[in-house]
């Protein structure tokens, strides 16, 4: 069974997704349409919900670091899931309050899970060099 946070990782990649997709409903309003389709789990909802509050909060700082490391790509081209999953894993790089190897490790589990087949290994090299970047890594 995977872990509270892998599973509150996941939620909050499908709470942004919508949020996107749906042209920026509020995060509470697609989170309580994402809880009737996927059951409830509140310690995992509150988990996602925290933390896509802190990417939504956060978007143009860390649209800002996804740019700068993803060289030669811009960020309105690169898919939405990925775009996403770079932001998640960005906060919590910026917030430092989950190791980074664990941040990367399942950045690129999602990628595995949502993104097209070469998505992880792009993740993985943005996500790399932002670590760098803020010296977490």
């Amino acid at each position: 069974m995977r872990r509270l946070e892998s599973r509150g990782r996941a939620r909050a990649l499908q709470l942004l997704y919508a949020i996107e997709m749906s042209s920026g409903l509020p995060v509470d309003r697609v989170a309580s349409g994402l809880a009737r389709l996927t059951g409830p789990e509140p310690a995992v909802l509150d988990f996602a919900e925290s933390l896509v509050a802190r990417v939504v909060a956060n978007r143009s700082t860390l649209d800002r670091h996804a740019a700068a490391a993803a060289e030669n790509w811009r960020l309105d081209r690169i898919g939405v899931v990925e775009r996403n999953i770079l932001r998640l894993a960005i906060q919590e790089l910026v917030e430092n309050t989950t190791p980074p190897k664990v941040v990367l490790d399942e950045a690129v589990q999602l990628a595995h899970w949502f993104g097209d087949r070469r998505a992880p290994g792009f993740i993985n090299g943005v996500l790399d060099r932002v670590a760098r970047d803020l010296g977490r890594l």
